[in-house]
């Protein structure tokens, strides 16, 4: 498994980051994002989720649209993602970027990485000190282990992002989510108008630029702040 790496060169070591990529794959835009919270002051780790099906895939937009069978693979590779398989991938990363046990961490994930935000703050809670979920995508299903069954557990403080016009994981979807963890203290929910599904990408069609900079402002602020009480 490859792991993506975002750091600035010069200074001390940086309050480290977990970084879970969406359904395209590890991209240009993904890249991009993670230099961007390298040059807020973190150092970005983004495993490589697909690395079951070969290294490094990820599938810009012209890509899909010059060959749009592509979309039918990418959903394909998305339905083989489990929660378990993406679990064992960070614990991966966590050793081979050299992370001590001890060492609080932070982590942010985008659509399907959102899920997995939430299943590693639950699952490690002493270790994660923050997590962000921008337009997330699964949060409540009919499984017995859904997230929303388990989200009013939640002990670590958290940012979720969703745009108000989602077409493809609309704010419905969400709602009992959202309502078992509304009475928690540290938890951030914003919802923005006009703002659809991938609203992060910057030249995608979906790229919403007040949704993109509020959300990156506010989980800055709170990881800042997050590492700051640790």
């Amino acid at each position: 498994m490859a792991v993506l790496r975002k750091r600035r060169a010069e200074g001390a070591r940086a309050p480290r980051v977990v970084m879970f990529h969406d359904g395209p794959g590890i991209r240009g835009a993904t890249h991009e994002f993670a230099s961007e919270l390298a040059r807020a002051g973190f150092e970005v780790l983004v495993p490589d989720l697909y690395h079951r099906h070969g290294r490094m895939l990820g599938w810009e937009l012209h890509e899909r649209e010059a060959d749009p069978s592509l979309v039918d693979r990418l959903w394909e590779m998305l339905r083989t993602l489990t929660d378990a398989g993406i679990q064992a991938d960070l614990d991966a990363t966590l050793a081979a970027a050299g992370v001590e046990a001890d060492e609080p961490l932070a982590t942010i994930g985008f659509c399907v990485g959102a899920r997995a935000v939430f299943r590693s703050i639950m699952r490690l809670p002493d270790r994660f000190v923050a997590g962000a979920m921008w337009h997330p995508s699964f949060l409540v299903d009919d499984r017995p282990d859904s997230p929303h069954l388990s989200a009013g557990g939640l002990r670590v403080p958290l940012f979720i992002g969703i745009g108000e016009a989602d077409q493809m994981q609309p704010l419905s979807f969400h709602q009992p989510f959202l309502e078992a963890v509304r009475s928690l203290d540290d938890i951030e929910v914003a919802v923005y108008p006009g703002a659809d599904h991938g609203y992060t990408w910057r030249g995608w069609p979906s790229y919403h630029e007040a949704a993109a900079t509020a959300s990156f402002n506010s989980t800055v602020s709170l990881f800042r702040r997050a590492f700051e009480a640790r």
